[in-house]
């Protein structure tokens, strides 16, 4: 059988090693810098889009980003420099630290030589008050008279306007977690700025980047070293777990390599789909971070879809380059799907009428080995998900030298626009069955039975002031009811 053997030096799994995770532990990665440098030290799988924006609005100095060594991103502080919100949250926990890593100078000013936080340059960023200025939220007032005023003040208007930061944020992470990070507590007190103050001094290198957050201080490191570090220590402060690894990493160059290898190494190369089997979204998700470069070489995806399987995929190929052809499959008998059989079959049909050598099988299911036997000149990769392929199916890849992976591994935060398309798809499809009304048939309806007499210029005046802003009440069990307006 011809099939695809990998060809880099990194040693292939074996059935000892079938589980095993491509991508390092973070105590592996945390030495990885030492070694390396440039952007080549963050090549193990990481992500930095959920740190990064932490790092910008809790007022990580812009020279951090500005390290390629360091893990907030340039890109994302450029991004979030555009958003009043962030820059406000930024600028105000600027000035926070500031003031807590400077205190007793800051006040001795105050109190002795009657200077303002303006006239203070070298111990309260000048840059950050103006900007707060210009956004139209200084946090200076001539009532606070005393330094721990104007802590209060800033503690308030984070209060505030934390909330106006949210949509920065993905859905698949508990915003009350991250807003928690820049809520003082007692913040809006003396006696509770002063308790904070004081454990923020006494641990101040244990902070990330030495910028004041609301957290216990713990020798845990860089909090902010990868979006996977992050969100799991996030989550284990409030006594949860973060189970979205693949929102937070990607697979490792090994396994991307092999994939780019196998597809430039191919004459033409197809990817056919168990839609049974597989999951849209991971599946997108694979497609988002493979190089277009790679996968342009792929004449096109062909979707086997049974008509119970998920609607996400009648919107797949929005979400990808690479043509996609849909096959809907009815079933002869309703509990017999003939999904694997069509699949086969047109395989087949592309590998000698279409001169498709290799292909890429996206399926979990052990079925697909009738393919693979029955094409012993084709070559090909297979992608499962980690729970649904079972062991002996993995063994047997391995032991024929066939390349297998991971959808569930590939980053996956940034197919939250095709769930979202998929959801709002299927609930107009809800509404289009559940609601018919014609709202001129219904005031029609309602004239006649009530023998009101209107002119064409007293309907119009009514429909456009009752009829045309009528809206949806929802009760707490979810029943919609329609009303006018009134």
């Amino acid at each position: 059988m011809n099939t695809y053997t990998q060809n880099i030096t990194d040693t292939p799994p074996t059935s000892d090693t079938l589980d095993t995770p491509c991508t390092p532990s973070l105590s592996e990665a945390s030495s990885t810098p030492e070694k390396l440098s440039g952007e080549a030290a963050w090549n193990y799988g990481d992500t930095f889009e959920l740190i990064s924006k932490v790092a910008y609005l809790i007022g990580v100095p812009r020279r951090i980003f500005e390290n390629e060594n360091e893990p907030p991103k340039m890109e994302v502080f450029r991004r979030l420099e555009l958003d009043k919100a962030a820059r406000i949250i930024r600028h105000l926990c600027i000035l926070r630290t500031a003031i807590e890593r400077n205190f007793k100078a800051i006040n001795e000013a105050m109190r002795m030589d009657f200077r303002t936080l303006y006239s203070m340059p070298e111990l309260v960023p000048s840059e950050s008050l103006r900007q707060l200025s210009e956004d139209g939220a200084s946090f200076v007032k001539r009532s606070s008279t005393k330094l721990g005023h104007h802590v209060i003040e800033i503690n308030r208007l984070i209060s505030d306007r934390i909330n106006n930061c949210r949509n920065l944020f993905p859905i698949w992470v508990n915003w009350q977690y991250i807003k928690e990070l820049f809520l003082m507590p007692g913040g809006l007190s003396e006696e509770g700025t002063k308790e904070a103050a004081e454990v923020y001094y006494a641990n101040r290198k244990a902070y990330p980047y030495q910028m004041y957050i609301n957290w216990n201080p713990a020798n845990v490191g860089n909090i902010l070293y990868t979006d996977k570090k992050f969100a799991q220590l996030l989550y284990s402060w409030h006594d949860d777990v973060f189970e979205e690894l693949s929102k937070v990493s990607d697979v490792s160059g090994y396994i991307k390599g092999n994939i780019y290898d196998f597809i430039e190494d191919s004459e033409k190369a197809a990817v056919v789909v168990d839609c049974e089997n597989s999951d849209p979204y991971k599946l997108c998700a694979t497609f988002q971070n493979l190089d277009y470069q790679y996968t342009s070489k792929i004449s096109q995806i062909i979707l086997f879809d049974d008509v119970h399987t998920a609607s996400a995929w009648e919107i797949l190929e929005r979400y990808t380059r690479v043509p996609v052809e849909h096959i809907l499959i009815e079933r002869v008998k309703e509990n017999k799907s003939l999904v694997d059989i069509r699949l086969t079959a047109r395989a087949c049909q592309e590998h000698y009428q279409n001169q498709v050598d290799s292909f890429i099988i996206v399926s979990s299911d052990s079925d697909y080995w009738g393919l693979i036997s029955s094409l012993p000149d084709a070559r090909f990769l297979v992608m499962v998900e980690r729970d649904k392929c079972g062991p002996d199916m993995k063994r047997t890849l391995v032991e024929s030298g066939i390349f297998y992976c991971y959808i569930d591994d590939f980053y996956s935060a940034n197919s939250g626009d095709i769930m979202m398309s998929a959801l709002f798809k299927e609930l107009y499809r809800y509404l289009d069955h559940a609601v018919q009304l014609n709202v001129n048939e219904m005031l029609d309806e309602a004239l006649r039975s009530t023998r009101v007499s209107m002119t064409t210029s007293e309907r119009r005046q009514f429909y456009d002031k009752h009829i045309k802003g009528m809206g949806l009440a929802i009760d707490e069990e979810g029943n919609v009811r329609i009303e006018l307006k009134r």
